[in-house]
């Protein structure tokens, strides 16, 4: 699966911003919309939140699967609320409009403040991103120069 890694803006050197490029912005996105499906669905086991995010990817390039898109971009809003039949029932139709399929303990309408609790672990994320870029950055000695962002 594929997520936003081009001219993406991130926190920099003395309280800034920097626009860069590169697999560590969508790798965060990524973690940050599996956080938000198993905070709605607590129960999900991990690999059926994996399936969640490729069964409601975009679709890019040739139809399913392949090299350069993989299952596709993510789409998070989908992955939240589509029909998603469990592992094993890729060929089964989903009922229409039924909302999200349920599994392991969710059921539809016990969203009991899931996306606010989502949102939060998103924030919990980005702010230990943050911290690990500041400890990052004391550890470095003084005379290496920061590194550059290409453009």
């Amino acid at each position: 699966m594929v997520a936003p890694a081009v001219d993406i803006y991130s926190t920099s050197y003395d309280g800034k911003y920097s626009k860069g490029t590169g697999t560590s912005s969508a790798t965060a996105i990524v973690a940050g919309a599996a956080a938000l499906i198993r905070s709605k669905y607590p129960y999900l086991p991990a690999q059926e939140v994996a399936h969640r995010l490729t069964a409601t990817a975009v679709d890019k390039g040739p139809p399913g699967r392949d090299d350069e898109y993989g299952y596709g971009v993510i789409d998070l809003v989908a992955a939240l609320t589509a029909d998603v039949p469990p592992l094993g029932f890729e060929s089964a139709s989903a009922p229409a409009g039924g909302g999200p399929t349920t599994t392991a303990g969710a059921r539809p309408g016990d969203d009991d403040g899931a996306t606010a609790r989502g949102l939060a672990t998103l924030g919990v994320i980005v702010a230990a991103g943050a911290v690990w870029a500041l400890v990052v950055r004391r550890r470095r000695r003084g005379d290496d120069p920061p590194p550059r962002i290409s453009r």
